[in-house]
């Protein structure tokens, strides 16, 4: 059988290319110990409104400019505590904590880079910060029913 110059270099560059990334990726597994995320928090979706931290939602300051917000979507709604508009100064650190006790919901601070996948019996959680004043609304980005466009909240960075 005969084979042309460039299909065996060809071949030779498609064999050396998929033994570099494979061994890159093997180095970086086993070696230096580099895995995928996990799933591996979890909480059980009938018992969420009496597991902590799930059981107080709401935000809550853990250091200085430092805030955790929990957060738990069900049927239409986000539950992020007592008060309908959540407010923060300017500068501020939020870390998003989030589950879902129904179906699949999103989770997005429009104007910021805050998003996340609510999923049941998974908690999720992101971080942003806060440097311009104004409204954020928090909006559901994953259709979840009828009742969809009613799902959002309010947070308010102020001065």
């Amino acid at each position: 059988m005969h084979m042309h110059k460039y299909e065996k270099l060809w071949l030779l560059f498609g064999i050396t290319t998929l033994l570099v990334f494979t061994i890159t990726i093997g180095v970086s597994a086993f070696y230096m110990g580099n895995q995928p995320p996990s799933c591996l928090v979890t909480v059980d979706p009938a018992n969420v409104d009496t597991t902590a931290p799930f059981d107080q939602p709401g935000l809550k300051q853990v250091g200085d400019n430092q805030y955790e917000l929990i957060v738990v979507a069900s049927a239409f709604n986000y539950d992020v505590g007592p008060e309908k508009v959540i407010q923060v100064p300017v500068g501020s650190t939020i870390n998003f904590i989030g589950t879902t006790k129904d179906v699949i919901h999103g989770f997005e601070v429009a104007g910021s880079n805050a998003n996340m996948m609510l999923e049941p019996g998974y908690i999720n959680t992101v971080e942003a910060t806060f440097n311009k004043p104004g409204k954020y609304t928090i909006v559901c980005n994953e259709y979840c029913g009828l009742g969809h466009h009613l799902m959002f909240a309010t947070l308010e960075v102020v001065e």
